[in-house]
């Protein structure tokens, strides 16, 4: 199932974005197989919860003992794909850096997350998706005029400009191989995928069209981009950008006759008070329902529980129960090669010997690689 069947993945664990570039395109129908150090794992005990590692095949191999890497080039050389999340050089030191596994597989399309990517002088350096969006330029301009930058969790670094970027560049990748015959690097810094998201914004930056923080339309300078607080202390999101939207939004809350022109900017912080005025008067479910048969741009602040109920939600199955516990469904939708349901998560080394037998592994040797302590798992 998917438009990636008939692909083959290799994933060294990581964090973050590697896992969740490798996810995509488990989704997508590719055969992941996820390779465990011993112990690795943090959900050990909640392998149902581990979504960054659904739908994939996870093998248990210790790179640090003999035969252990000797076991990763049979996968890599089986295989369509490699991914891994190390700072540069970590997998030279294992014979299994690009040349390495490049001469073995010439198809190989060998992708590298990292955060400032393979070169320059931040290269080797630590970092975490604050310090990669702080330097993409993608922190500064969020938050509230007047405050410190707001951090946007770890999804414009890590999973926007990281994952999402590496899973794009591996498919691009695979295309051209498909074609060309030949694999290649596909080096992918969270720097740059984090820049790449703004790439609008820095248009409009230097077109001065886009002023400080928290001073624009859609960074919440606006009044008719925000959030406003209810009287039972939920939140509305308001995104009455366009005049028709904006006037119907207006009329809805009484206040059509007593505000200013909607793009008078001096006039936007008594907007706002007197609009947040209005949604204190009632409570979260009242302004939902008041606004659900037109088209204001106004829609509840859900939390991470509620959006498996939420009426849109249920209807499209975006969200999914499996296994006794909710998840995203997988996306983009296809017509006709659609992932569907996404697959469960697998414990550690749950396919360790079923992946062995694949490679033509004798049973002798699979005892000895278990008995080594070289693999782990079933």
């Amino acid at each position: 199932m998917g438009p990636l069947a008939g692909l083959r993945i290799i994933e060294v664990a990581g964090i973050g974005p590697g896992p969740f570039a490798a996810m995509l395109l488990a989704d997508m129908g590719a055969d992941v197989i996820r390779i465990e150090r011993p112990g690795g794992s943090m959900f050990a005990n909640q392998t149902e919860l581990d979504f960054l590692n659904r739908g994939k095949r996870c093998i248990c191999i210790d790179l640090k003992k003999e035969g252990g890497v000797a076991l990763v080039q049979q996968l890599i050389a089986s295989a369509d794909g490699f991914i891994e999340g190390f700072r540069p050089g970590v997998l030279e030191k294992y014979t299994l850096g690009p040349d390495d596994c490049l001469r073995a597989n010439p198809r190989l399309v060998y992708g590298r997350m990292t955060g400032f990517g393979q070169d320059g002088p931040l290269s080797n350096r630590a970092g975490h998706d604050i310090n990669y969006i702080a330097i993409a330029g993608a922190l500064h301009p969020m938050g509230r005029a007047g405050e410190k930058p707001a951090i946007p969790l770890n999804l414009v670094g890590d999973f926007g400009g990281g994952g999402m970027l590496l899973a794009f560049g591996m498919v691009c990748a695979l295309l051209e191989a498909k074609g060309s015959g030949k694999g290649q690097v596909v080096d992918a810094a969270m720097v740059d995928g984090a820049s790449l998201l703004m790439t609008s914004l820095f248009s409009a930056w230097q077109t001065g069209y886009w002023g400080e923080r928290g001073t624009n339309m859609i960074d919440g300078g606006a009044p008719f981009y925000e959030v406003y607080q209810t009287r039972d202390g939920g939140f509305m999101a308001v995104g009455a950008l366009e005049s028709q939207f904006y006037q119907v939004f207006v009329e809805r809350l009484g206040l059509a006759d007593e505000l200013p022109n909607q793009y008078d900017m001096a006039q936007w912080p008594a907007m706002k008070e007197r609009i947040a005025e209005v949604f204190l008067q009632h409570d979260r479910d009242h302004w939902e329902a008041h606004f659900a048969d037109c088209d204001a741009c106004v829609t509840p602040v859900l939390s991470m529980d509620e959006v498996k109920d939420h009426p849109h939600n249920r209807a499209r199955n975006s969200i999914v129960v499996k296994d006794g516990v909710w998840q995203p469904r997988t996306a983009p939708r296809f017509s006709r090669t659609d992932g569907g349901e996404p697959a469960s998560a697998v414990p550690s080394g749950h396919d360790t010997m079923a992946i062995l037998a694949e490679l033509g592994v004798a049973d002798e040797y699979q005892r000895e690689l278990l008995a080594n302590g070289v693999v782990m798992g079933e």
